[in-house]
């Protein structure tokens, strides 16, 4: 039983990333029914944010020598300055494109933005040794819980409460969920466009810059492809939680990854390297049997 409660925190805890991330690429596809892609990117160089240029694989710390308070300020600004200017340059010309040529974009902007990465930093992953103390466990009632978890799963909350309070209690907040469900009628109550899609893009950078430094914490090395897997599981959750929800995206996170979990723990030794084929099955199964997704928004159900 403690061996099945040790896996579920460990599921919740991956579970929690995974909806911070889905959440940051539901925000942005509910205002522009744009899928960023660069938002792995905003990931990669909030992780990048914390050491000194260089192409040395033990680089000097740089945001990441700052007093924790400062180091996690100066990373998210980072992240969400970059978001905010990846919208004003590459997105908002666009904004009235085909979502194709908005999915072009999006890839242009992450190769431009890896390979800047690769300019400044080179292309040998990095190690860096941020937030020590977190990699001891806490043991209680003969469950370790390695601190990075309580971490993940505290900030994932916090973040998901202090969202949900911006959303339904603050003017802006009740726009940018408005603009999510039919940002068209939204547009014709007098929404802002302009500033409703900017704040999607600080959220979704605010919560890239979280999200980097809960994934250096827990990996302890620097990649310029860190952020790929995290955001295409994010797709995944947002796929099976419903394009456009914002509460699927959760719900889709925290499946995508319990499920993965599950998956690497109880799979035969020889079938974990297929792991991932599981969750895509997953994905797959549903959008089968759902293919709107669990959680449909109004906007959607018209559509159908």
């Amino acid at each position: 039983m403690a061996n099945f409660f040790q896996v579920l925190i460990d599921a919740v805890a991956l579970g929690s990333l995974y909806a911070l991330v889905a959440l940051s690429i539901g925000l942005v596809f509910g205002v522009m029914r744009l899928i960023n892609f660069a938002q792995a990117d905003y990931v990669t160089i909030g992780a990048y944010s914390l050491v000194v240029p260089t192409a040395s694989i033990t680089p000097s710390l740089l945001f990441g020598a700052l007093p924790t308070g400062l180091m996690i300020a100066a990373v998210v600004i980072t992240v969400t300055l970059l978001a905010l200017l990846t919208e004003r340059i590459a997105f908002r010309p666009l904004r009235n494109s085909n979502p194709t040529t908005l999915l072009i974009a999006s890839f242009a902007v992450s190769y431009f933005l890896q390979s800047l990465v690769m300019l400044l930093h080179g292309g040998r992953p990095k190690a860096v040794s941020i937030g020590g103390s977190l990699t001891r466990a806490v043991e209680f009632a003969g469950i370790r819980i390695p601190g990075v978890q309580l971490l993940t799963m505290g900030v994932a909350i916090t973040l998901l409460l202090a969202l949900v309070f911006f959303l339904k209690r603050t003017p802006i907040g009740i726009q940018l969920r408005a603009a999510a469900e039919d940002f068209q009628m939204a547009r014709l109550l007098g929404v802002p466009a302009n500033r409703v899609i900017a704040i999607a893009f600080s959220i979704s950078g605010l919560l890239g810059g979280a999200i980097s430094l809960l994934y250096v914490i827990q990996t302890g090395t620097l990649d310029i492809r860190m952020g790929m897997m995290p955001v295409v599981y994010g797709f995944f959750a947002t796929v099976i939680g419903g394009m456009g929800s914002l509460p699927g995206a959760v719900l889709g996170g925290f499946i995508v990854g319990i499920v993965s979990v599950l998956l690497q723990t109880y799979l035969p030794v020889d079938l974990r390297a297929f792991r991932d084929a599981g969750v895509f099955g997953l994905v797959i199964l549903i959008l089968l049997v759902r293919p709107q997704g669990l959680i449909v928004t109004s906007a959607a159900k018209e559509r159908v």
